[in-house]
């Protein structure tokens, strides 16, 4: 995978469209990723003790890896994921300017 946790990302798809924020969350298995205050999903929650209210609550929903894509900190553009192999070993690499991510 080559979005990894902490990485800023743009939203490509879906009502969050053109949106940007921190991968919180990767789930590599079902390629899948959470992404910090976007796809706000709201949750119903049944009061569990007496005397307690049932609330809702807003979470981040996971979307699917394909409708995000990683923003170069260098030139700040939505690109994609390169690796270079080095001396001290692999590293990420922005596919517009080449900087390492």
């Amino acid at each position: 995978m080559k979005i990894k946790k902490g990485d800023n990302v743009i939203i490509l798809s879906g009502k969050d469209k053109g949106k940007d924020g921190k991968v919180l969350q990767v789930m590599p298995r079902v390629e899948r990723v959470v992404v910090e205050k976007l796809n706000i999903r709201k949750r119903h929650t049944r009061p569990r003790r007496e005397g307690e209210k049932g609330q809702i609550i807003e979470l981040e929903a996971p979307m699917h890896i394909s409708n995000v894509m990683v923003v170069c900190a260098k030139c700040n553009k939505p690109t994609r994921v390169g690796s270079k192999i080095h001396e001290g070993g692999k590293s990420r690499v922005c596919k517009r300017c080449e900087a390492v991510i």
